[in-house]
């Protein structure tokens, strides 16, 4: 693999590398030299040409993203030395052999390490999805790669990069599997049942990264008539339900995603819990919800993806959490949550004390909630968590 090329940093512009911050941006490079193009392993030296790390190269903003702070050779040991780490810590926090759950993230980025790289496991089927031309470059390898080290539990590698990859990158961009072609989408989180549509579903085809939160709506469900807002296919419905709840309704945008959350509701009870699934905007859905419901979850997608639009995105999530609050019973409780990368928790804290003095209602934090561990981030990395929630309970 090229490592001949390097770009060296303006002065002053090391600091962030020095403290492990795995992104160049673009604008600290003061010159390159060597031939390189786009996915090449290259080097990062600062103004008094002293290495920094490795890494693949992109145009764009972030113009490399580091894999290596030492300098050594990316080669096939130094991706089977990543992916064995981020294996055992998998072991470590209980989720490889563990029969209650068997879908959980593999390979979180920048959190393992792997800048780029998303690997996410569904009961034996391996879901990759690169964010680089870099990554994509080495997906065979990875798929060998986690042949080896996963033995029998992988069934199949699946590739779903074709909407991840950088959008001017001239690749082939079709998904499809690697390895095998499992039909079994049936995977337990936590003792329930979901069926996974990795082949067209958001992200890599279910939203592993809310698992906890999803247990905490159960332990607070009971007897509670349960408004879950875009809730794709129903993960939320499911735990409320299996929490004792009184009723849940579902409401996406997406008539596929309802319809999933309707099987995965008669997935798991038998007997059928009175849940309801409706595609519909979910803005106008809860302005026509006064005083149905006394618990109420928010996980809309990322409103912000750039800092350039995080103003309106905040303006969003207020007016979301404003409808919520003024609409949900006396005494209800609200789980809300932002995914956006660029919205700081002070940030998500500020937009919920908004939203909730404009309605005069009496408003208490009982919670704040994060990604699960197998979504690590990187102490160096701040911007890897992206997940924050909160629990309000509202009066009055």
């Amino acid at each position: 693999m090229n490592q001949s090329g390097h770009v060296i940093l303006k002065s002053g512009k090391d600091q962030s590398l020095m403290r492990y911050h795995p992104w160049v941006f673009s604008g600290a490079i003061k010159k390159t030299k060597g031939s390189f193009s786009e996915g090449d392993v290259i080097r990062v030296y600062n103004n008094k040409d002293q290495f920094l790390g490795l890494g693949h190269y992109q145009p764009g903003t972030i113009a490399v993203r580091v894999l290596s702070f030492e300098d050594r050779p990316i080669d096939d040991a130094f991706w089977k030395e990543r992916l064995q780490d981020a294996i055992h810590l998998r072991k470590r926090i209980g989720l490889m052999d563990n029969p209650a759950t068997n879908v959980f993230r593999l390979v979180n980025a920048e959190g393992d390490g792997l800048p780029g790289l998303i690997i996410d496991y569904y009961n034996g089927t391996v879901v990759i999805q690169v964010h680089s031309v870099g990554m994509f470059r080495m997906i065979v390898t990875f798929a060998d790669i986690l042949r080896e080290l996963l033995g029998s539990k992988l069934k199949s590698v699946y590739n779903k990069s074709g909407a991840s990859l950088p959008h001017k990158a001239d690749i082939d961009r079709e998904e499809g599997y690697l390895i095998g072609a499992s039909p079994d989408n049936k995977v337990q989180e936590n003792g329930l049942s979901f069926r996974v549509n990795w082949t067209e579903g958001q992200k890599t085809g279910f939203y592993i990264d809310q698992r906890e939160n999803r247990a905490l709506v159960r332990s607070y469900a009971k007897d509670a008539d349960v408004l879950n807002l875009f809730g794709y296919t129903g993960g939320f419905s499911v735990y409320a339900a299996a929490g004792g709840c009184r009723s849940v309704v579902s409401v996406d945008s997406s008539q596929k995603a309802t319809e999933l959350a309707g099987e995965n509701m008669k997935l798991n009870f038998a007997r059928g819990v009175k849940h309801e699934a409706i595609a519909r905007d979910a803005f106008e859905y809860l302005r026509e919800s006064e005083g149905r419901f006394d618990l109420m979850v928010l996980d809309p997608p990322a409103f912000a993806k750039h800092h350039n639009v995080l103003p309106n995105a905040i303006q969003g999530y207020k007016k979301l959490n404003r409808l919520a609050i003024e609409k949900i019973r006396p005494g209800g409780i609200i789980f809300t949550f932002s995914c956006s990368q660029v919205m700081s928790r002070e940030n998500f804290r500020k937009m919920a004390f908004t939203a909730s003095a404009n309605t005069g209602r009496k408003v208490r934090i009982l919670g704040q909630m994060s990604q699960p561990p197998d979504h690590p981030v990187s102490i160096y990395h701040p911007e890897g968590e992206y997940l924050k929630g909160l629990i309000l309970q509202v009066s009055g």
